[in-house]
């Protein structure tokens, strides 16, 4: 990793990112830093950072505040959640407002630098596989068209705005129409590591982007729901009958 890349950590306690700063620093990162959630949004606005760990209790504006207008703006930024609220509500709002993964404190070193690692390899991941060409090709099915290079989304000619799991739990059903996925497997390919117990996660983000791609979200045409079983997207023989 880049030596002069840096990762903002927007946390208010300065003990916490001393520590933490150390072991960042051994996987070839620096550290920038912000106190309150203001100041943190704007340095999040204002940089390209390779990472953004994002507590909840700040000063200023909360950290679910923060995440929330971070996505709005830039949907592909990595985000950590760190926080002492065990609240389990507080995991899915963090999720659903569209962070990468979710830490509660206290934890320890070796955690914090395991789902660090995780992001950052996912995002590799993700990297090289935008340079195959063949994964480069864009997608389309019906009036639904997904260039995954540019990462666009366009219905019957229309751009569609969607977040970084949207775009990739849309990228995976148009990929696979016709198989039908858990919620607990979609939470494994989308979100890229076992999350156990977050279904609502699931269920928030299909009831969005149904309302985004469905003409009739309550009569869905492209996202079906198996009661009892999952979800899966209509084949193309489906949605031309």
């Amino acid at each position: 990793m880049p030596q002069h890349e840096k990762i903002l950590f927007i946390e208010d306690d300065p003990n916490i990112v001393d520590v933490l700063e150390i072991h960042l620093k051994d996987l070839g990162f620096g550290v920038e830093r912000a106190v309150d959630g203001l100041s943190g949004l704007n340095k999040a606005l204002s940089n390209n950072y390779p990472l953004v760990i994002l507590d909840i209790m700040l000063p200023r504006m909360d950290g679910l505040e923060v995440c929330k207008r971070i996505r709005s703006t830039n949907p592909f930024i990595p985000i950590l959640m760190l926080t002492a609220r065990k609240d389990e509500m507080d995991k899915v709002l963090g999720l659903e407002f569209g962070a990468d993964d979710y830490i509660t404190k206290p934890f320890s070193v070796r955690e914090f630098i395991a789902r660090v690692k995780a992001i950052l390899r996912r995002i590799e991941v993700d990297k090289e596989t935008s340079k195959s060409q063949e994964e480069n090709t864009p997608l389309s099915l019906a009036e639904l068209k997904i260039d995954l290079i540019k990462r666009n989304v366009t219905l019957a000619g229309k751009k569609i705005e969607l977040t970084a799991k949207e775009f990739d739990l849309l990228t995976l059903f148009v990929k696979n129409p016709g198989r039908v996925y858990n919620r607990q497997q979609l939470l494994d390919l989308v979100w890229g590591y076992q999350y156990s117990g977050y279904d609502h996660t699931v269920n928030s983000h299909i009831n969005r982007l149904r309302n985004k791609i469905e003409k009739d979200p309550t009569t869905p045409r492209y996202l079906k729901t198996l009661w009892g079983v999952g979800y899966r997207f209509s084949e193309e023989e489906e949605l031309d009958s």
